[in-house]
């Protein structure tokens, strides 16, 4: 292996890490938010952009890490294809969530209940993003992975 290589299966790892981090400080600056009382009514605009922008990252990388990431690494690796069922299952689970999120915002739900909806979304994002590092954040130094960072990863 070239040293280009290596330092390209590094910037997957790294890429992985950069991203759930930026979506983890969407949630939190979202949270933060709510959990200051604003008004129900621009509260819940401000979670409409947010569900535009943050929402649409989210899907945009379960979907690319679906259809790009884990179909190689699951040829690469046939040993973490229950690891990859698991993320998979993950996403469909935080897809639905974001769906009643992105419910509530469209009825205006009061601060409390966007909140709850948010804590929801954070806990099971939390999980996913932990367990997901955890079990292919090395894989991802060794895989030989031509793509482009935005089709694997999302929009962000």
């Amino acid at each position: 292996m070239t040293e280009g290589e290596k330092t390209r299966l590094i910037a997957w790892a790294d890429e992985m890490r950069r991203v759930h981090d930026r979506l983890r400080t969407a949630l939190r600056v979202t949270q933060e938010a709510i959990a200051a009382g604003d008004p129900a009514e621009p509260a819940a605009r401000d979670l409409l952009l947010f569900c535009h922008g943050f929402c649409a990252a989210l899907t945009g990388h379960h979907e690319g890490e679906d259809r790009e990431l884990f179909p190689v690494i699951a040829r690469a690796r046939p040993e973490l294809r229950e690891t990859i069922r698991k993320l998979e299952q993950d996403h469909s689970m935080i897809g639905h969530l974001l769906g009643g999120l992105q419910a509530a915002v469209d009825r205006a739900a009061t601060p409390e209940e966007l909140g709850k909806h948010l804590d929801g979304v954070s806990a099971i994002m939390e999980s996913h993003f932990r367990f997901e590092e955890r079990r292919l954040l090395s894989v991802l130094g060794t895989l030989r992975l031509d793509a482009d960072v935005g089709e694997v990863f999302g929009p962000l």
